[in-house]
Parts: structure tokens; C-alpha cells; sequence
């Protein structure tokens, strides 16, 4: 049973920073205890742990522009962040973890303001039927997160001028460019300020959960190790191959995009890309490629081998070796 809520807000807009707080409260969270987090960032890209940074964002102008690219833990797809939107993360127990009751908290926090919100499959909220918040999930062991966006004021056009969403995602949702999908609560709130929104969401935590609400600070400190992590080449580029095949493929969970090294026919290397929300299977991938035969057979084959208890793992699994039935080599 629940017995603590948390409230905390970041006190800086760089990303890095609170990325890092964010996993500093994941493993620091009481097993009886529910956080809140709410945070921003200044003109950032945040993109998901297993995509490709240069295929989902244009770096070279993001950083013209004194921008940041950041990489998150949690699986999902790309978003831009800047003052004009509020970030919440949500940190608690696996055996207190409840998304219905999570996102009842920005329900409640919108009707207060006087707005009504709906969710939309397992991770977008919208309003008229546009998406104002999009969200993402990890975890690791027996402590989760559930985090998202809620764009307040966010300036679209630098949105649609970093974002590169691929065309097959755009035409799966019925609409011709990241822009047209998404909207501001100040589209219908004009004079909506992000500290009303951070109050209505504190007062919201503590009616859905029905306790009272905590507020406390953040030791710095223990923080630097794991800012430098996140803002360090290799999280968030990663090793680049130099590929000589490449597919991509997307499926009702996500979009998959698999760049093969081969060397004397068979795989030396592969790099797995893809925006799903689980993320275990993705990391897996170029594990179980790697030495393979180059045709479809052997790799369908090998893929085989892998076994998950989470039966939408295995799903995820059957779909792509179905892909690779398909593909001509």
C-alpha cells in the first residue's frame, strides 16, 4: 500500500542534469512511495534509448541553434522540448505501478484548468484530437518510471524544423507532417502560465492518490557523475558501422530499422533501431545477428532462439521474423 507522495521540481533546464536526476530518483524511490517530477528543457531533442540520432533529428542545425540532443532511457520516439513545454516523470514501485492512475493525475490537473483530456492507445494524450502529451515507460528490476511532455506553449515550427519523423510513421497516423498532429493547451488556454500547470498537477497528485503531498529538494552532488554520462558521445550517438544493407520495416508497435555489415557472406556487424516502447528485444537483436549467414533462412533461424516471458516481446519477435521471411537478399 502507498504510503508517501513526493513532489520535486528540477531547478535547472539542462537536460543532461535532468535526465540524471530522473534515474537518481527511479533507484531512489521508497518501495511505498510515489514521486513526482517535474522538469524542462531549453530547445532539446530527447530522442528514445534505441534510436538513431541522426535519422530522427537534424543534429548539425539543432546545435547551430545552441540546442541539445539528449538520449533517454525509456523507449518511444522522438520529442522536442523547450520552455513551452512541462515534462513530468511519474517513479514508483513494479508492484504500485498503475498508468490508468497515472494519467488520471493530468486529467484531473486539466479539469481543474478547465480542460478535458483523453488518452489515446498506451501513450498519448489528446484534446479535440490532437496530442498534447506524449508518453514513454522503463523499467529496471522492481523500480518503474512512466514520463511524458505536456506542450503548454511549445514552438512548433522549431518542432517541425528539428524533427525528421519518417514518412511511413506520418502516413500510419493519417497526416502529412509532425506539425499538423500536435497541439498547445494554449490553443484553448491563451493565458495559461506553466507554474499554474505545476500547481494544478501537485494538487491533482495528491486528490487521485488520496494522501498527502511532500515537497523536497535534490542533493547536486551525487548528481555530476551521471550528467556527464548522459551528455557523453557515446550514449547519445552510440558506434556507427559502416553498413552495406539497411531495411526498415513499420509494425503496429513501432517502426524497425536493421543496418547489416557483411563480410564473406555472413553478418559481421548489425545496428537495431526503433522507437518501440520495449525496449529489451531491440538491444537484443544485433546479439543474436551477429555471425549469421546473410540470407533469410539463417537468420530466421537464429531469431528463433529467442524467448521472452513478456508475450508482447514475443510477439514483436514473430513479427520480425516474418519480416525477414519477406525480404530479398
Amino acid at each position: 500500500m502507498l504510503e508517501k507522495l513526493t513532489y520535486i521540481e528540477s531547478n535547472t533546464t539542462n537536460p543532461y542534469h535532468n535526465l540524471a536526476l530522473e534515474e537518481t530518483l527511479l533507484f531512489g524511490c521508497g518501495k511505498e512511495e510515489c514521486i513526482l517530477y517535474l522538469w524542462q528543457n531549453e530547445k532539446t531533442v530527447v530522442i528514445g534509448k534505441n534510436q538513431n540520432a541522426w535519422k530522427e533529428c537534424r543534429t548539425e542545425k539543432l546545435e547551430r541553434d545552441g540546442g541539445h540532443l539528449a538520449r533517454r532511457l525509456s523507449g518511444g520516439g522522438a520529442v522536442y522540448h523547450d520552455l513551452g513545454n512541462l515534462n513530468f516523470t511519474f517513479l514508483v514501485s513494479r508492484e504500485h505501478y498503475d498508468l490508468d492512475r497515472q494519467l488520471a493525475v493530468i486529467q484531473r490537473a486539466l479539469e481543474h484548468l478547465g480542460l478535458r483530456a483523453e488518452k489515446s492507445g498506451r501513450n498519448d494524450l489528446l484534446i479535440n484530437g490532437k496530442k498534447f502529451s506524449g508518453n514513454a515507460f522503463y523499467r529496471h528490476g522492481d523500480h518503474c518510471y512512466h514520463h511524458g511532455t505536456i506542450m503548454v506553449a511549445v514552438d512548433k515550427e522549431r518542432l517541425g524544423s528539428y524533427l525528421t519523423v519518417s514518412t511511413a510513421k506520418l502516413q500510419s497516423k493519417g497526416v502529412d507532417s509532425v506539425r499538423s498532429r500536435v497541439a498547445n493547451l494554449t490553443d484553448y488556454l491563451p493565458n495559461l502560465a506553466i507554474d499554474s500547470l505545476k500547481e494544478a498537477l501537485r494538487q491533482a497528485f495528491g486528490e487521485v492518490y488520496g494522501l498527502p503531498v511532500e515537497e523536497r529538494s535534490q542533493d547536486e552532488e551525487e548528481l555530476a557523475k551521471r550528467t556527464e554520462f548522459f551528455s557523453s558521445w557515446e550514449w547519445l550517438y552510440g558506434r556507427r558501422i559502416p553498413f552495406q544493407h539497411e531495411r526498415t520495416k513499420k509494425f503496429p508497435w513501432g517502426e524497425v530499422t536493421i543496418q547489416f555489415e557483411v563480410e564473406k557472406g555472413r553478418i559481421r556487424e548489425a545496428a537495431v533501431y526503433s522507437d518501440a516502447l520495449k525496449t529489451g528485444l531491440i538491444e537484443a537483436l544485433p546479439e543474436y545477428l551477429r555471425g549469421v549467414r546473410f540470407q533469410s533462412s539463417s537468420i530466421c533461424i537464429e531469431l528463433g532462439l529467442y524467448w521472452s516471458a513478456d508475450p508482447e516481446e514475443e510477439q514483436m519477435m514473430k513479427d520480425i521474423r516474418e519480416w525477414m521471411k519477406e525480404e530479398e537478399w
